[in-house]
């Protein structure tokens, strides 16, 4: 994927100028000027500050459908579906072109064994979700607890947590976190 021309291509859509994006983002116009003719290769916290100033997250510069008409996507095929993670989870994004996105809708699945990381999560915005199968631990703060299927959570996302599937089936989740940037 060409990052710089994708920029350009976002900040236009958006009718930023450069110097206005650059003003947003806090960094010079030099800087989103050699990002869009790819003179430099933007780290990801260097694109996340830049995309910051649109605004819009990571998940939403990867897979903005450019291409898009008028017309908002209203159903979104289990094969539309992207996958944001990487490793052994897999959470699929809903609404991936919707414009004005405010939440990110997942469909997670955790293998067996798997987690979302030794170090735990914390951001702003608020998460909710409800198992569909198997068992999946979730830790918020100092507390654990066990889902079974039908269970469902809704947490303040400042709070430190994380989720962990020590057990042998696999688990599916389906939750929703504001924003949508998380």
């Amino acid at each position: 994927m060409d990052v710089g021309v994708r920029l350009q291509a976002i900040r236009k859509l958006k009718g930023l100028s450069q110097r206005e994006l650059a003003k947003r983002a806090g960094v010079t116009n030099s800087t989103i000027s050699m990002i869009e003719k790819n003179s430099v290769s933007p780290s990801i916290s260097s694109l996340k500050k830049v995309l910051g100033g649109i605004p819009m997250s990571l998940v939403e510069f990867f897979s903005l459908d450019l291409e898009q008409d008028n017309q908002v996507q209203v159903v979104y095929r289990a094969s539309e579906l992207t996958d944001i993670c990487s490793g052994a989870i897999t959470m699929k994004l809903v609404g991936k072109a919707h414009p004005s996105r405010a939440i990110a809708f997942l469909d997670e699945t955790y293998p067996p064994g798997s987690d979302t990381g030794d170090e735990m999560y914390a951001h702003d915005g608020e998460e909710a979700g409800m198992l569909v199968e198997g068992r999946l631990e979730l830790t918020v703060g100092s507390d654990v607890y066990v889902l079974e299927p039908g269970d469902s959570y809704y947490f303040e996302s400042s709070k430190p947590h994380r989720f962990r599937n020590p057990f042998d089936a696999p688990a599916r989740l389906i939750s929703a976190t504001s924003p949508a940037n998380f």
